[in-house]
């Protein structure tokens, strides 16, 4: 059974698939029914979301499956019901179950006892299906993936740092992530980062210095500074990563032809200036609509390489 709980669950070969899958079904939008039937898809949420839930109704559907949205405090998972026992219960109802949630060992949890293919769709370690959709938008305006340089700015001791140089790295790119001291990736995702990096082609770079980072590179990517649950920490923060602000003059010392790339909400005047996320060189909608794309890509996959 395969899952999807962390960006190198898929290699290097397994990655470009889905990225081909994503295009062709991008193209040709209905052109793919794996959950014809319908099929359902169990989509729980521990976290609120505006792109995970539409992303993934809207892709459900559009595979010709029906999907189960179970928000915050809906079900029984993990108060009056075991995630092991969820697992069992959902995989004889449901072809996928995609979960957004706080502690990555619920996930691990939930795949090491499912008997259908488990997504991650947002965990406190790791953000794999956003890196996806960040992939196919890169890829569409470039042509091409390995050998590129992209930046990440600000928090990169987050999901988003994680993944990126997970996912990065697996894709043969040279990955930059710059954030304050502290503020750093985990050691242990940092080697595997290196290690797989080693394998095709890529590198993997943290820094402090948001203009060393930035550089000649081809894609100069940030996140909010204040997720979910760090709202009386707000102030603190947009102190501590006020340096890494992504405006005009940083955008500058990439290259010419770089973009910019933000998974949303975006907060204006905080992580990024206006003039960059709504110019020329920002592809931050395309990114949003990737999501769908992918997600759809990566169930279809996994659907078929589950049989």
């Amino acid at each position: 059974m395969r899952h999807f709980l962390r960006d190198d669950d898929l290699t290097p070969a397994e990655q470009r698939e889905v990225l081909d899958l994503a295009a062709r079904m991008k193209r040709d939008r209905f052109s793919e029914r794996p959950l014809e039937g319908p099929q359902s898809v169990a989509v729980l949420f521990d976290k609120t979301s505006t792109r995970t839930r539409f992303s993934f109704a809207a892709g459900v559907s559009d595979l010709g499956g029906n999907p189960i949205i179970v928000n915050p405090g809906e079900a029984q998972l993990g108060a009056k019901e075991s995630i092991a026992d969820t697992a069992k219960v959902l995989s004889r109802m449901v072809s996928l179950i995609v979960w957004r949630t706080h502690a990555h060992s619920g996930l691990e949890e939930m795949a090491e006892h499912a008997t259908v293919p488990v997504i991650n769709s947002l965990s406190d370690d790791f953000h794999p299906c956003q890196i996806l959709a960040d992939l196919q938008t890169i890829r569409e305006q470039k042509g091409e993936l390995t050998g590129l340089t992209a930046t990440y700015l600000g928090d990169a001791a987050n999901n988003m740092g994680h993944s990126y140089l997970l996912g990065f790295a697996t894709a043969g790119m040279h990955i930059r992530v710059a954030g304050p001291a502290g503020f750093h990736p985990r050691e242990d995702i940092i080697e595997d980062a290196k290690r797989i990096a080693a394998e095709t082609g890529g590198s993997v770079t943290v820094l402090t210095d948001p203009v060393e980072a930035v550089i000649g590179a081809d894609a100069v990517i940030t996140d909010t500074w204040v997720s979910m649950g760090q709202e009386a920490e707000k102030a603190e923060r947009i102190a501590t990563f006020g340096a890494y602000r992504v405006t005009g003059e940083l955008m500058a010392q990439a290259k010419d032809d770089a973009i910019f790339l933000h998974c949303l909400p975006a907060y204006r005047e905080y992580e990024v200036a206006p003039e960059v996320i709504d110019g020329a060189q920002s592809v931050v909608w395309d990114e949003a609509e990737n999501r769908l794309h992918a997600q759809k890509a990566l169930m279809a996959w996994l659907l078929k390489e589950s049989k």
